[in-house]
């Protein structure tokens, strides 16, 4: 059994964690933090986290290594300089809390992002963050689909009610006749 020095194992360690989150999680966000606070950094970090997403730095040899062991290639051109990752499964919150942090800390730049093992370029994730939030698309999606079925029902009542009324009428001439 070969005697693996703690420093090696550490780093397999961070790359198992980063190339882990790339299969768990749909989207991937790579950004260059260089020049923000370390208290704005904490701030951004504990927003990610309470929406559910995961922030840390990494070096860009191990999200190259962890991206190759998943076969993903596209994040070769952009792992450079100083690089921190978020790992997310809703690629419109990812984009807005993004979004909205950079609006405040110029520091904060977005290189590129990745959705299910492909490429999004920076103009798309900015596109993405102009889009409503998930509550508000779904809730479009039911009010689309409730209009007809509204609209339906109460033809439905409207014909029900005229049956109803043409009965009526039928049982009146009887008890006349």
């Amino acid at each position: 059994m070969e005697n693996k020095k703690p420093q090696r194992i550490a780093k397999e360690n961070i790359v198992a964690r980063i190339s882990n989150d790339m299969k768990e999680n749909s989207v991937m966000m790579v950004i260059d933090y260089k020049g923000i606070t370390v208290n704005d950094d904490t701030a951004f970090r504990r927003s990610l986290r309470e929406a559910g997403m995961t922030y840390y730095v990494a070096k860009n040899t191990f999200i190259k290594i962890a991206a190759h062991d998943n076969d993903i290639t596209a994040l070769d051109g952009v792992l450079e300089g100083t690089t921190s990752v978020i790992f997310g499964n809703d690629p419109v919150a990812m984009a807005k809390a993004v979004t909205e942090f950079a609006k405040e800390h110029k520091a904060i730049k977005v290189k590129a992002g990745l959705m299910d093992g492909a490429l999004l370029p920076v103009e798309k994730l900015e596109a993405l963050a102009k889009l409503p939030s998930r509550e508000v698309l779904l809730a479009q999606v039911v009010g689309g689909m409730q209009a007809p079925l509204t609209g339906f029902a109460g033809a439905l009542q409207g014909l029900l009610r005229n049956l109803v009324s043409v009965l009526d009428q039928v049982r009146e001439q009887k008890e006349q006749t």
